[in-house]
């Protein structure tokens, strides 16, 4: 099947109930390396699917209100293969996710998909929805998609002059050149961070002035830094 623009805005509307999206898609020129489709073959395509903001929040939180056990140890997992499996059925395409192996390059596909780079917190930084967007999913095809392509911007950090996010984290983890990650993990374990970042989220994130505007609402930036394993 020839995903057609017919095709995506079905698949756009199964999504929107969920607050999911088709974020981006890449097609693969022939002899390139591409995945492998579960029917057999290399996929020619793939589509993106993520969130962006707190859009899939809504769906998400009454979704885990009914689950038992609130959806297992991984559940924002576990709740996107929920929904994006049947869609991909439907659509006739194989389902890959980031937590799940074979293990696809979920951020390279985005770089090229929306022409996104990465800021110095490592997240790719998107030119409107900043740090508050993220892949849920993505769905190969067997041919290439025929679809606007997207148009790429200049990466913000590069228009950043003040770059708060390099003088904000209060553990100086987020540096021009590199995120120190035992750093950053070190001051969650203090007072400080339990207090700070572990309830109202990363502030070097919070300080990025791109997309605030769609900034993760409060329980799910709490929901995200339950998830690290400190």
């Amino acid at each position: 099947m020839r995903p057609r623009p017919a095709d995506l805005e079905t698949i756009r509307a199964a999504l929107q109930p969920h607050g999911l999206f088709l974020r981006g898609f890449v097609n693969f020129a022939e002899g390139e390396a591409a995945p492998h489709l579960a029917g057999g073959g290399s996929a020619r395509s793939v589509a993106l699917i993520g969130n962006i903001g707190s859009s899939l929040w809504p769906a998400f939180s009454r979704w885990r209100d009914i689950e038992p056990g609130g959806g297992g140890s991984d559940p924002l997992d576990t709740w996107s293969k929920a929904v994006i499996r049947p869609i991909a059925a439907v659509a006739d395409a194989t389902a890959w996710f980031p937590s799940d192996p074979p293990w696809q390059p979920f951020q390279q596909w985005a770089m090229r998909a929306e022409g996104l780079k990465a800021s110095p917190l490592g997240i790719l930084i998107h030119p409107v929805y900043g740090l508050w967007h993220g892949y849920r999913g993505a769905l190969g095809f067997e041919e290439p998609i025929v679809d606007e392509p997207a148009a790429h911007s200049a990466h913000p950090c590069d228009n950043c002059p003040d770059r708060p996010c390099l003088t904000t984290c209060p553990a100086s983890a987020v540096r021009p050149d590199i995120f120190d990650v035992p750093a950053c993990r070190s001051h969650l374990r203090t007072p400080q961070g339990q207090g700070g970042c572990m309830i109202g989220g990363c502030l070097a994130r919070a300080a990025c002035p791109v997309g605030s505007d769609v900034r993760y609402n409060a329980a799910q930036l709490r929901f995200h830094m339950a998830a690290l394993s400190l």
